[in-house]
């Protein structure tokens, strides 16, 4: 902590009186609108600064938000999740201009998730059903990609970078953005590779191209299109239980994302707007025998689709009322087979060809008078596996003198069971019955700001009640021996503290704190001490403190170095090698990272050269147990923008 205390206290200046904008979000509302009128804890992350600290993918980005708690199992490549106010890993939905990555039920791997072409990232902590429907319990992660012109006219700028380091890790892209006030647009492609971890079987190989066209004819028109595509190739030796047994087992995934949204300014107060969202995935899996011992291979192929389109009519009066009602119709769809072969019997083939949809019914209405201003929404969702299901939100924020806003919200959200809980017909039966799983949350905030912005301090308190949560039960009971049941429930409140500073200097200083208190209120099927879901105990992988400090100190006019230390307190996990497994505590860990971005040349301002270093103290504390974690790591590489 000394060495963020010295940087610190290197660029502490007193403050210019100068005239800041007021921010503008839009995934807390689903329209534009001032941040100061949202009552919901939101995070904005810029791409611009991700990219001067090196960080590549958006995982590592949620790392330094407030609430957020990222899981991996260590090597480039492996699984990824998100947990976010104590919720499950399921219980976030992220977007990409508007385009669910979530698969059906809520599931997603972040591990592919990079940071190409984006413009920023919103982060909305608390239930956001009301706007999004399905998995949107704990919040929503919206990326947005970015594009050049808009108001001003952009020169084409071409950029290409190459970075490598440990691990055999190399990193290369190339990139384009221009535009004018009528057109702009984007494009990046890029491709990663690592030979990852372990000695044996661990290349990790991510690609991806993204491109964003813009068009505004007239001022009252604009229409937008987002493409991306990712190829991923992952080799894995690990088992359940973490061990490296396996020389040849692996798993890949590619497929396109496609947005489409085009809006009319209709009067004077009304727009109009359609959304078009596509998501597809084909994701594979191999594993033959290795060894001439070993009995037994498993592969598996499936196509995932996500789809829908909506429209949207929002009626706004400047900050005084903004009303956005809308419609939504999704399609949710899965095909694959797979077969286990033994020498002791014939394979063992299976198959699945699943659909279903919604369609959500939704306004929400934000009303500012005077100092205060109110929130109001509803939605009603028709599914064709669970019927109907509604959702509220309603929340307040009162602005007082001197920079004060203190703010109050509570609503639900739901997310929808997965495909597998649902249709499984293979070795486990289905649930064709289960209700949605579903939250009840609310909470209180006060932020300060300094006069001219240059200093943020909020702190946060949530409540949040988790319902019907779907378990599994090896032991069905007839007639109908499903596998999933909506039985359990659990809570989770907590405290999020936030301090930011801006200096003269162009520096910054951000500090966050979390405090997560969780608990199994009505238990699954396992009601023993070392169940997941064990009465009375906390629930698994998430830390009851966390902190996280980040620092950038500029030197002279070239160098711009980033600190960032990241604690992580203890937290429950099972250990898998056991049989059953057991329950255990994992004692707390911290991360230290380090950048620096150096420009070597002022008259060539496009080159930069620069260098990350993760884990800078080589610690090996297990995040995941039994599960490697990346040593100390370093990256060097240089980026050059040409403008044409």
């Amino acid at each position: 902590m000394n060495v963020a205390l010295l940087a610190l206290a290197l660029t502490i200046q007193q403050p210019q009186d100068t005239v800041v904008l007021k921010p503008i979000v839009v995934t807390a509302t689903r329209t534009p609108v001032s941040a100061e009128l949202v009552p919901s804890a939101v995070t904005v992350l810029r791409g611009v600064d991700l990219v001067a600290q090196g960080i590549r993918t958006v995982a590592d980005a949620l790392e330094m938000v407030p609430g957020a708690h990222i899981v991996e199992t260590g090597s480039y490549g492996g699984q990824t999740s998100l947990f976010m106010r104590g919720g499950e890993s399921d219980y976030v939905k992220l977007l990409l201009d508007g385009v669910p990555l979530n698969q059906a039920g809520g599931g997603i791997d972040l591990a592919h998730l990079t940071t190409d072409n984006i413009d920023r990232i919103e982060i909305v902590r608390g239930p956001v059903s009301v706007l999004y429907g399905s998995d949107a319990m704990t919040g929503v992660v919206q990326i947005f990609t970015r594009s050049g012109g808009g108001s001003h006219i952009t020169a084409p700028q071409l950029g290409a970078e190459l970075r490598a380091g440990t691990y055999d890790s190399r990193d290369g892209a190339l990139d384009i953005v221009g535009g004018t006030r009528t057109f702009s647009y984007s494009a990046r492609a890029s491709q990663f590779s690592s030979d990852g971890l372990y000695p044996y079987n661990n290349h990790y190989r991510n690609r991806v191209a993204s491109a964003r066209l813009r068009v505004m004819p007239d001022s009252r028109t604009d229409a937008s299109l987002t493409y991306r595509y990712g190829d991923d190739l992952y080799h894995f030796p690990t088992n359940g239980q973490g061990a490296p047994v396996d020389s040849n087992q692996r798993a890949a995934e590619r497929g396109p994302l496609l947005s489409l949204s085009a809006g009319r300014v209709l009067g004077e107060h009304l727009e109009a707007r359609i959304n078009v969202a596509l998501k597809e995935a084909r994701q594979f899996y191999n594993d033959e025998p290795d060894s001439p011992g070993e009995d037994g291979a498993f592969w598996s192929r499936d196509y995932l689709r996500r789809s829908s389109v909506g429209a949207f009519v929002t009626w706004r009066n400047h900050d005084k009322i903004n009303v956005i009602s809308g419609v939504e119709y999704e399609d949710e769809r899965q095909r694959g087979r797979s077969e286990f072969t033994t020498r002791a019997g014939p394979p063992f083939p299976d198959s699945i060809a699943v659909q279903r949809n919604n369609t959500g019914y939704f306004t929400q209405a934000v009303i500012g008078a005077g100092r205060a201003s109110v929130t109001l929404g509803g939605r009603v969702d028709d599914n064709s596996e669970f019927g109907s299901h509604g959702t509220y939100r309603a929340g307040v924020v009162y602005r007082l003198a001197a920079g004060t806003r203190l703010r109050a919200s509570a609503g639900t959200g739901f997310k929808e069971p997965t495909f597998f809980e649902n249709f499984a017909r293979g070795s486990f039966r289905g649930n064709p019955y289960l209700k949605p799983e579903s939250s009840k949350s609310w909470e209180v905030g006060v932020e300060h700001t300094l006069k001219g912005g240059h200093a943020r301090a909020a702190v946060t308190y949530f409540n949040q009640r988790f319902q019907h949560l779907i378990d599994f039960t090896s032991n069905p009971v007839p007639p109908d021996s499903f596998n999933y049941f909506n039985v359990g429930g659990a809570s989770a409140d907590g405290v999020e503290l936030s301090v930011a500073f801006e200096f003269n200097s162009g520096g910054s200083a951000k500090l966050t704190y979390d405090y997560l208190r969780t608990r199994v209120e009505n238990p699954g099927f396992g009601t023993g001490p070392d169940a997941a879901f064990s009465p009375g105990r906390r629930l698994l992988r998430r830390p009851t403190h966390g902190f996280v400090q980040e620092t950038v100190v500029p030197i002279g006019n070239r160098l711009r170095a980033t600190l960032m230390i990241r604690f992580v307190g203890d937290r429950d996990d099972l250990d898998f090698s056991q049989t059953p497994a057991g329950r255990l505590t994992l004692p707390p860990y911290s991360r230290v990272n380090v950048s620096a971005e150096y420009r070597p040349l002022n008259r060539v301002a496009g080159l930069s050269l620069s260098v990350r270093v993760e884990n800078l103290f080589n610690n090996h504390s297990s995040e995941i147990t039994n599960f490697r974690v990346r040593g100390r790591l370093v990256i060097i590489g240089c980026r050059t923008v040409l403008a044409l």
